[in-house]
């Protein structure tokens, strides 16, 4: 399905009934990658499967900013009138949570993994990767890595929120930029899983259901 949000046409798609829970992938990746976990909370929400802008099906633009891409999340939320909604953010979806939460009170719980406020909160090797990839590809999700977020610790004390902070143990976010994130929110938890990487648990994996059902108080 589409919709129109900001001019774009934003593709998701839907399963179960219940309370809306919006699943955001990461970067160059699309709703895909929540097959196996959306099947396991399909019975608990009606889940919301989202390719955010110039992802998956949705439509491409030119200039990918993370504070654009959450003013797409809020006027979805809005277009299909969702309140009380449980955000969960992989990632890029993570960055966009925070920024969308600032934006709007729809939302009434998050989970965010592998999150970072800022180009120096993930891992050197990862930085130095996109540097070789957008040298050769000119990718601008590449060049959005290299240049954002640059989101201020202290404006995270403005999401009232419960907020469950989760990382892999071994994640290309730094575990200091993690706590920062869990530490700066009012209301938060902060959630390491032992021997994960930064998408081990996520991608195509039912684990991350069990984690957003506990944190839900769903199991």
């Amino acid at each position: 399905m589409f919709v129109q949000v900001n001019g774009l046409n934003i593709y998701y798609e839907t399963k179960g009934e219940g309370q809306p829970l919006l699943m955001v992938h990461g970067n160059s990746e699309d709703h895909t990658i929540f097959d196996v976990a959306s099947d396991v909370l399909k019975d608990y929400f009606k889940v919301y499967l989202i390719d955010s802008r110039d992802h998956g099906q949705s439509d491409k633009v030119k200039g990918l900013h993370y504070d654009d891409m959450a003013d797409d999340m809020v006027k979805f939320m809005e277009e299909l009138d969702l309140k009380d909604v449980v955000y969960y953010g992989f990632s890029d979806g993570g960055i966009i949570g925070l920024l969308t939460a600032l934006k709007t009170d729809r939302i009434s719980r998050m989970v965010l993994s592998g999150t970072n406020l800022t180009v120096n909160g993930v891992v050197l090797s990862l930085k130095l990767l996109v540097k070789f990839l957008y040298f050769f590809t000119k990718d601008q999700k590449m060049w959005m890595i290299l240049n954002e977020p640059d989101i201020k610790a202290e404006t995270l004390k403005d999401i009232k929120i419960p907020v469950t902070v989760v990382a892999g143990e071994k994640d290309m976010v730094k575990y200091e930029e993690t706590k920062l994130i869990a530490d700066s929110l009012p209301d938060s938890k902060l959630r390491i899983i032992p021997k994960a990487g930064h998408g081990s648990y996520i991608v195509h994996k039912a684990d991350i259901a069990d984690i957003i059902l506990e944190e839900t108080g769903k199991k």
